[in-house]
């Protein structure tokens, strides 16, 4: 006989990654900000960019927009963010 558990926990034998150091505080570092596309996704990265700028001298903020938010981000956005933001926010709408 075999039972099967509707608990949904699948096997895994993925490892943890470290986290990376956390910067002292945010000034003189560039923002990302990943949109996912979805309603008020825009509307909460701002309000995000505002309270950051208030709160930090911000050397920059790089925008990007993902096509929808069923789809990846195109390697290129992921790419470009990567390159010149030293940390990103991947909004969330809804």
């Amino acid at each position: 006989m075999i039972v099967l558990s509707p608990e949904g926990k699948a096997r895994t034998t993925a490892r943890r990654v470290p986290a990376l150091p956390r910067f002292p505080d945010l000034n003189g570092k560039t923002l990302g900000l990943l949109d996912n596309s979805k309603p008020n996704a825009d509307k909460l990265e701002e309000r995000f960019e505002e309270i950051l700028k208030q709160t930090f001298n911000l050397a920059g903020v790089i925008r990007r927009r993902k096509i929808s938010a069923q789809q990846g981000a195109p390697k290129a956005y992921l790419d470009e963010l990567a390159a010149q933001a030293d940390f990103v926010i991947s909004g969330l709408g809804d």
